[in-house]
């Protein structure tokens, strides 16, 4: 796969003196969503969003960008300098790579991200199941589709009969229930409720009926893998990622119906200010040219997507690939998000030959992509030119410290501090892919991808080495 880009990229040490693999460094909060393999821990709290600008039309401006951490130094390696790297590599991966720990396929890509020579690659063109290292290329999609500062906005309308209003989902995986969500910041319906009721009481409203539209996305809402605690329903209207507790991460049995459940829980909001809610909400369609009585907005694009990555967040993925397919023009399911995410892909220049985006989160096995594939996107995500995508580097993980590399690489590993990457994780699949600065101050996408392994620890383990070794290789 070309890379054609001659810049040089240097990563800067950024947060508590960890060398971070991007020129721009922005704030990143992991926030778990229950799939199988993210950290259990409390997720950092995000400060609120969304409640200032609930009545507004407009969006709110982003903040400005940070200025970057390090600049360009340079042209970039020597050609010969690059060459006598890339034996380097090969000299440690090779061995590496045969493990049978691994299984019985396994291949690999190592790219340098300022020039975009190959330094190493086995098998970087072959399609394999890539479990949650998928969700890069989801975010690389929703990124070029939408933008890092979109927001998704969820509305109460005026419905179609006297006294009627309906909430309207807009997708936002980020809509709370909670006063105060430990999740961090998003949308919220706590917000949304009192911006409804004062609206409702200044025209005199005390009693309203309540509906719920949920018909944004279409197509199935059960992920094809069935009933699975890592992953809820997906549907255009869901509060707290359809989570029946107080929990913000680890599997858990989700809700049957999101949409009826947030629309109850707004219901009950609206009374605790004034507002009296008859009867039960019930699915109703916004009318065409409604309107708006308030709105709240969901955490950027940028911190959607980072969430997404630190904690492999299911919900999170599925959801931008459905706002990639509105985005794109496609219906909104799991088939329309396929054909938008390749799309968008193909459109930024990788070789998307073989590949299939069956779902966003990477739970499909049907989601085939190949490591040369991953590491293309990362070095677009590592160009200048490509400033839209930096939040598919600064969402990654930090080895040893944040997200599902809590505890891989850590302590005295030579990756642990400056190795950032995707873990991916179903029966027999394991696979990585990130970034990681070499000792002479390259920055590198690499990926491993493989298949069949009979113990997933230990292909874990055996994956950690590989990324070590790039890490510390001159």
């Amino acid at each position: 796969m070309p890379l054609v880009k001659t810049w040089q990229l240097i990563a800067g040490s950024a947060v508590s003196g960890l060398a971070l693999s991007v020129a721009v460094v922005a704030a990143s909060g992991p926030w778990d969503s229950g799939q199988r393999k993210a950290e259990r821990d409390r997720a950092a709290s995000w400060g609120r969003t969304g409640g200032a600008d609930h009545g507004a039309e407009a969006l709110p401006q982003a903040a400005p960008s940070a200025p970057g951490v390090l600049g360009a130094v340079g042209p970039g390696v020597p050609r010969g300098q690059a060459a006598v790297a890339s034996e380097g590599l090969a000299a440690v991966l090779t061995p590496l790579l045969a493990d049978p720990a691994l299984g019985t396929v396994r291949t690999a890509s190592v790219v340098d991200t300022a020039t975009g020579e190959v330094l190493y690659e086995s098998g970087a063109g072959e399609a394999m199941t890539p479990a949650s290292t998928v969700k890069i290329a989801t975010a690389a999609a929703a990124l070029a589709a939408l933008g890092p500062e979109h927001r998704i906005k969820t509305t109460v309308t005026s419905g179609a009969g006297p006294g009627q209003i309906v909430l309207v989902g807009g997708g936002d995986p980020s809509l709370t229930a909670k006063k105060k969500s430990p999740a961090g910041s998003g949308g919220s319906l706590v917000a949304l409720a009192a911006d409804t009721a004062q609206v409702l009481k200044a025209a005199g409203t005390g009693s309203v009926t309540l509906g719920y539209d949920d018909s944004l996305y279409s197509g199935p809402a059960r992920h094809p893998i069935g009933d699975n605690p890592n992953i809820a329903l997906v549907t255009a209207l869901a509060a707290d990622e359809g989570r029946p507790d107080d929990s913000t991460s680890g599997p858990v049995e989700r809700t049957e119906d999101p949409s009826q459940a947030a629309a109850r829980a707004f219901a009950a909001l609206l009374a605790e200010r004034g507002v009296k809610v008859s009867g039960e909400p019930v699915r109703a369609k916004a009318p065409a040219g409604a309107r708006p009585l308030a709105s709240t907005l969901s955490t950027p694009l940028a911190g959607l997507v980072e969430r997404m990555l630190t904690n492999s967040d299911n919900d999170i993925a599925e959801a931008l690939a459905r706002q990639t397919a509105l985005a794109s023009g496609q219906p909104a399911s799991f088939e329309g998000a396929e054909k938008a995410v390749g799309a968008k892909l193909a459109a930024l220049g990788v070789d998307t030959a073989g590949s299939r985006f069956a779902d966003g989160s990477g739970l499909n096995r049907a989601d085939k992509v190949s490591a040369g594939l991953l590491t293309g996107l990362l070095a677009r995500a590592a160009d200048p030119q490509h400033p839209e995508l930096r939040p598919v580097l600064t969402g990654l993980p930090v080895a040893g410290f944040s997200g599902t590399l809590r505890t891989r690489n850590a302590g005295t590993s030579p990756a642990a501090g400056l190795l950032r990457a995707k873990t991916g994780t179903l029966t027999g699949v394991n696979s990585l892919a990130g970034t990681v600065v070499d000792p002479s101050g390259r920055l590198l996408a690499f990926a491993f991808l493989t298949a069949n392994s009979a113990d997933g620890p230990a292909a874990e383990k055996r994956l950690d080495k590989l990324a070590a070794a790039v890490a510390g290789t001159p």
